[in-house]
């Protein structure tokens, strides 16, 4: 058995002595890894990169075994951004949770385009609230979608404010205040807006993550990026922990 594809590196584990188990989300045939050996030596790290665009051929005995790749670099992603910690978090976010989030070997050709539209990002400032609306398209994908076109409670369309957790349907401020302590902010750039900041980008994180826990990760495909039933990668984790800081940091300023 044979094939050949591009795909986009998700994770590379140590096999072995010198070889790596190389996950890949592939144009055409979905998550899907292979081994690759030599994987652990210094010429094939660089290219093993997770976000990294790759040239894969793929072969094995018989379909349903692991199979090895053959892997040449067309982009590195990663690499543009060693000097930005944030985009290498965001990238290394995206990755976990789509290797952890999709069944294997099945294509979704609309899950590989949009990971591969917000890794070839260039502008900083866009990569987070790009990141949060991938989220979005992600579970749109796999059939938990967020409803964001009228208030739950009025079917109104103005000042929608927030995002009820048990339905995931827009609220509007007035419908939600009573509740505001029990449901997630909707950051206004969700619904078109123009501007941001890093509490909106912590809002959006924690709001995704809600749903990804408790419908995606509830029964998860890998035990190894999700150890326990509604846990969140540890990528996806880390991301979040490092906008929270500095939202702390900025409500500390500005009480000084």
């Amino acid at each position: 058995m044979e094939w050949i594809d591009e795909g986009i590196v998700l994770s590379a584990r140590p096999h072995g002595e010198n070889a790596a188990v190389v996950t890949l989300l592939t144009a055409a045939h979905g998550r899907h890894a292979g081994l690759v050996p030599g994987g652990q030596g210094r010429t094939a790290r660089p290219t093993l990169q997770p976000g990294n665009r790759v040239h894969a051929k793929w072969r094995a005995r018989v379909i349903d075994q692991l199979g090895t790749y053959s892997l040449d670099l067309l982009s590195a992603r990663a690499a543009l951004w060693l000097d930005v910690p944030e985009i290498l978090l965001l990238i290394s976010s995206a990755c976990a949770v789509t290797e952890a989030s999709l069944p294997e070997r099945q294509p979704l050709l609309g899950v590989y385009a949009g990971l591969a539209t917000l890794l070839s990002l260039d502008d900083v400032d866009l990569w987070a609230p790009v990141y949060i609306k991938w989220e979005m398209n992600l579970l749109q994908s796999l059939g938990y979608g967020l409803d964001l076109s009228q208030c739950a409670a009025g079917g109104g369309m103005d000042n929608l404010t927030y995002i009820s957790p048990r339905t995931g349907r827009a609220v509007s401020r007035s419908a939600g205040e009573p509740y505001h302590d029990k449901l997630f902010l909707l950051p206004a750039f969700l619904l078109g807006g123009s501007g941001w900041d890093t509490q909106d980008i912590l809002s959006g994180l924690e709001m995704t993550g809600h749903f990804l826990s408790r419908h995606v990760f509830s029964n998860p495909h890998s035990r190894i990026l999700i150890p326990q039933d509604g846990d969140l990668p540890l990528a996806r984790q880390r991301l979040v922990e490092f906008y929270r800081k500095i939202v702390e940091k900025e409500k500390d300023a500005a009480v000084a």
